[in-house]
């Protein structure tokens, strides 16, 4: 897991504080251009788990 580009897919809809389209906190959101890639792969690798952890309340990018 390299890849450290915003994971961001346009949804911003919060469950409990975390987002449901991608899976990271608030606080991560607005820290994100500031962390270094180490820290980026922590919060990715922490988004995945909670995203699988939401299940059904998840969404996908809508298509154009």
């Amino acid at each position: 897991m390299g890849d450290t580009k915003d994971p961001c897919i346009s949804i911003c809809k919060f469950d409990d504080r975390i987002c449901i389209g991608c899976g990271r906190s608030k606080d991560e959101i607005k820290a994100w251009k500031k962390m270094d890639k180490p820290h980026k792969r922590e919060v990715l690798a922490e988004a995945e788990k909670r995203l699988k952890a939401m299940g059904g309340k998840t969404r996908k990018k809508k298509k154009h």
